[in-house]
């Protein structure tokens, strides 16, 4: 992002109109601001920033349709949500995202039967480049191209989701060989609601994570037993691992062969948004791409030979997870269902050929990279990957003919 881009926070509809349509007057570009967990300059400005933290929080539910802010956190959502005896079917496992951030990147959690976290949304409202609103809803072609909109179609003023009454999951995790996983994958998939593994570099070794609804909450996790497993080892221990090697690379080989054995089994019970979404205090790059599953075991090969080449050590496990196919045009999972592979390295470590290597073998999979994460793909590769994707641009230029939400990443992609 520039840092010489103005950064306003509109307290009202009113004033983001103002302000939206004096930038357009003025020739300048608008780049909507979510809370910063992107790893891509999908943010990034050459014009005008606008966050919407500031503007008001209300919450309308007809029956099961929620329509919230288009600033609201998953975080304040899950909250608000909770409080009303409903959820949203599913979730990723960060909630410091604002929902138009998560939505219009592709977000996405794990499981056989659900789409992204836009397959949830049933209607938009977007404020365009004249200052004014309009509405779509799902099927309408304006819908279909803006939800998964890469911020290029204005600014999302509200959302509204198709929840569920709140449920509870029994979450099992359990340390395991790779390779009866692999052998397994096909039932692992169909016979949980959400599953997913990480596994851990320079080691034949995952942790596995199943997540099923349940009916009661009859298995709380010990206050000391979460500590120790999420805050302590997942965060502190392993924090300082990192950062040790860091400074000396060849611990990180052995850090990764201690981090698979050291989170024992587990299981217990409670409400959705709390299995789901975990706390990561340990910094990270990332770059994450959604593939055809039936590509996952050729992908997973090639990753273990990327990671035994590289001239530096990896320090940090590698995420699986799987996804139903879903509509919108530009969402990584359209048409397809998915498996997603996020590589990650400790921050301040190299990771760039690391993450290139692996995406040259993604690419030639049909791999999609996930809109937030750090992507190297040129815009002729990443239009070839979505059938829509002529559809997708059309609609943008008729929404936004002078190109006020354009930015340098829609211009790469465009271009």
């Amino acid at each position: 992002m520039s840092d010489s881009a103005p950064f306003v926070t509109p307290e009202s509809v009113s004033e983001l109109s103002d302000t939206v349509r004096t930038a357009t007057d003025r020739g300048i570009r608008v780049r909507v601001a979510g809370s910063g967990h992107s790893f891509s300059p999908i943010a990034s400005s050459d014009g005008m920033r606008i966050a919407l933290t500031r503007m008001p929080i209300n919450v309308e539910v007809v029956g099961t349709s929620v329509t919230v802010p288009g600033g609201i956190t998953l975080n304040r959502l899950n909250r608000e949500l909770d409080s009303r005896g409903l959820a949203l079917p599913n979730l990723g496992d960060i909630d410091a995202q604002t929902i138009t951030g998560a939505i219009q990147t592709g977000t996405h959690g794990t499981g056989a039967g659900f789409g992204g976290l836009a397959s949830f949304v049933s209607a938009l409202t977007l404020l365009t480049a004249d200052g004014s609103t309009v509405s779509c809803s799902r099927g309408e072609p304006l819908f279909d191209a803006a939800v998964v909109g890469l911020g290029a179609f204005g600014v999302v003023v509200s959302v509204t989701l198709e929840c569920v009454p709140a449920f509870i999951l029994r979450a099992e995790e359990r340390p395991s060989p790779l390779q009866p996983v692999l052998d397994g994958l096909d039932d692992l998939i169909a016979g949980n609601d959400h599953f997913e593994f990480y596994w851990f570099p320079y080691t034949s070794r995952v942790q596995v994570k199943l997540n099923n609804r349940v009916s009661e909450l009859d298995t709380p996790l010990p206050g000391w037993r979460r500590w120790l497993d999420d805050s302590f080892l997942s965060n502190t221990v392993f924090g300082a691992g990192c950062r040790v090697a860091r400074r000396v690379p060849g611990f990180a080989r052995p850090l990764m062969r201690v981090s698979a054995r050291a989170l024992s089994a587990r299981t217990y019970t409670a409400t959705s948004h709390e299995v789901f979404c975990t706390a990561r205090r340990v910094r990270f790059t990332e770059m994450e791409y959604g593939l055809p599953r039936a590509a996952l075991g050729e992908a997973l090969k090639g990753l273990r030979g990327v990671v035994e080449g590289l001239p530096f050590p990896v320090a940090f496990p590698v995420e699986v997870r799987f996804t139903a196919s879903d509509e919108p045009w530009l969402s990584h999972g359209h048409g397809r269902d998915s498996a997603y592979v996020a590589v990650h390295q400790f921050v301040g470590m190299p990771h760039e050929p690391y993450f290139r290597e692996f995406e040259k073998i993604c690419l030639d999979l049909g791999g999609r990279p996930h809109w937030g994460k750090m992507h190297f793909a040129s815009g002729e590769r990443l239009r070839a990957a979505y059938p829509r994707f002529a559809d997708w641009a059309a609609e943008r230029d008729r929404i936004d003919p002078a190109g006020v939400f354009r930015s340098p990443f829609v211009d790469r992609l465009l271009s």
